[in-house]
């Protein structure tokens, strides 16, 4: 059994094919390192003028380019007549086109995505409230990686037809600061602590300049927007110094954040609300005891009175 396995093994490999087999690996071994330096050269060529997109769209374009040309040499190493291969591959590619639209609605995506730039590698974009670094640029999706390391694919479809928003596209940010204050605060004095809050944090720029607006009389309290331009890779820090030291510093000038509260009034707002007191302990009866609360203002007009169930 294992001599005619051997025999058949043999007979395969004529001397002709061993040659042919030698050649096609020392094709595929030359060709592979023909590709990684192509990239490598491409990269540093391009270092300067490309962006990373445009970079990695490149090294990509000629690593397939590359690895289709080697396949195609092999195959003609092989012996296999490429212009019937071409043949048959265009009809499967159309039956592949219709099987695979949504693939090739991603495909023309991002030659959009890619033409119009709205983002690079690195930025921190939103979509759809996805927020994430993006890490890929691919002609089908991208890949953006989350703050809490989460791994993204969005497909460029997805990404063409909804609201994109680029956190880092520019040098420089705002980071708004919604306040509440009580109403007995002295406006002046909140808007003199602002400022020098703002003066005294190293992350926050003094140009453009701290923005301070009274928003609202709100139902509660007064409603102010503190408006602070940093630089984009300062956003942590600025958030984390910035709520602290405003924090503390209410605290010592005695500036009051209130909680949402509401005050009931029984008739006139100059009158006391009437009480009842109801007993834990039941009456005979089987009902709570109920006392009511002396009130001097019990009886005046206009005050209503409890009800005694």
């Amino acid at each position: 059994m294992f001599e005619s396995i051997w025999t058949e093994i043999t007979g395969f490999f004529t001397p002709d094919r061993f040659r042919t087999l030698i050649v096609i690996l020392i094709v595929i071994v030359v060709g592979i390192a023909v590709i990684k330096i192509l990239n490598t050269l491409t990269s540093r060529v391009t270092r300067r003028y490309l962006s990373q997109q445009y970079k990695m769209l490149v090294r990509k374009g000629i690593r397939y380019t590359g690895a289709v040309i080697l396949l195609f040499i092999v195959l003609h190493l092989l012996g296999v007549k490429i212009t019937a291969l071409l043949g048959a591959a265009g009809i499967v590619g159309i039956a592949i086109g219709f099987a695979a639209q949504t693939s090739m609605s991603n495909l023309i995506s991002g030659l959009f995505m890619i033409s119009e730039k709205p983002f690079e590698i690195g930025d921190v974009i939103k979509v759809s409230g996805t927020v994430g670094v993006v890490q890929s640029i691919d002609l089908l999706s991208v890949k953006i990686t989350t703050f809490d390391n989460q791994y993204i694919r969005i497909p460029n479809e997805k990404l063409l037809g909804s609201e994109l928003t680029n956190v880092t596209r520019f040098p420089i940010r705002r980071m708004d600061v919604n306040l509440t204050v009580a109403y007995k605060t002295d406006i002046n004095q909140l808007k003199s602590v602002l400022a020098e809050i703002a003066a005294a944090n190293s992350y926050c720029l003094d140009e453009p300049a701290p923005l301070i607006v009274f928003k609202n009389f709100g139902d509660s309290a007064l409603e102010f927007l503190l408006g602070l331009w940093f630089y984009k890779t300062d956003y942590l820090n600025l958030k984390n110094s910035i709520m602290q030291e405003i924090k503390e510093r209410f605290d010592r000038e005695g500036i009051e954040i209130p909680f949402p509260h509401l005050s009931l009034y029984s008739g006139s707002a100059t009158e006391p609300m009437p009480i009842r007191i109801v007993n834990d302990a039941p009456s005979a009866s089987g009902r709570p005891v109920s006392r009511k609360a002396p009130s001097s203002h019990r009886d005046r007009a206009g005050s209503k009175r409890p009800d005694s169930r």
